[in-house]
């Protein structure tokens, strides 16, 4: 994965959330945006994922702008993985039902290929026994896991996970995390907003730190985390690792 930044900005009618960025990243498998809340990394994965559009300058992905016409970032979307911190699963579908629903609706599976990609991609991650259980019945683990299965079975480019345990206890937290870890060591490719700092330093190729709209710090994580360059960076991390 390659990412491109060019004085990229980003305003939501007050002060500016991403501030004319400009940043090459990679060729890398993981990203991982770490700062302070208000910084920029959710909107900033929102415009990677197409989910919302640039006020000023571009963005590149593996070369490629960020589409501008209705179609084409249709299809962008579409060829990416998106997973939030809040679940994003239908309340009144099952497990199953919250994978096939996309496979057939957006991505165009025949009904009964895209309940057999479902139950072989909830089998990989475990769930196959909470395949009939609404969202209601399940652990906010295991929602979470559902969304990353979700995310999975459509075989997407890049995935994109916005900050995917800030809603969960230690626990739940733990057992996402190591689901990310396992994508990680399938060779998958990711950028991930998160707190988990600790995780960060496991799992990330890159960090880049965000704070006040923009990309302070980018580095790998032993030199991100061990000799930091930007004093916004080195407070942040006193505070956040402090315990």
């Amino acid at each position: 994965m390659k990412l491109s930044l060019q004085k990229l900005t980003k305003h939501f009618g007050g002060p500016h959330v991403l501030d004319n960025i400009d940043a090459e990243i990679g060729p890398v498998r993981s990203l991982v945006l770490v700062g302070p809340s208000g910084g920029g990394k959710s909107t900033l994965l929102r415009l990677i994922a197409g989910l919302e559009r640039p006020d000023a300058g571009s963005l590149h992905l593996d070369g490629h702008p960020l589409p501008t016409d209705e179609p084409a970032l249709l299809a962008y979307r579409r060829s990416l993985g998106v997973v939030f911190q809040a679940f994003n699963l239908f309340p009144h579908l099952s497990a199953l039902e919250n994978i096939t629903l996309p496979l057939e609706k957006v991505h165009g599976h025949p009904p009964a290929e895209a309940r057999e990609i479902a139950r072989q991609t909830l089998a990989r991650f475990q769930l196959d026994a909470h395949s009939s259980k609404k969202p209601a019945a399940l652990s906010g683990g295991q929602k979470q896991r559902v969304a990353i299965a979700r995310a999975i079975a459509c075989k997407p480019r890049l995935l994109l996970f916005d900050e995917p345990t800030s809603a969960l206890d230690p626990e739940m937290t733990a057992e996402v995390l190591d689901l990310i870890g396992e994508l990680k060591a399938d060779g998958r490719e990711f950028i991930l907003v998160t707190h988990a700092m600790h995780f960060a330093r496991h799992v990330a190729d890159q960090v880049a730190f965000l704070a006040q709209g923009r990309i302070l710090e980018l580095a790998p994580p032993d030199r991100f985390f061990h000799a930091p360059e930007h004093p916004l960076c080195r407070d942040f991390l006193a505070r956040v690792l402090r315990y």
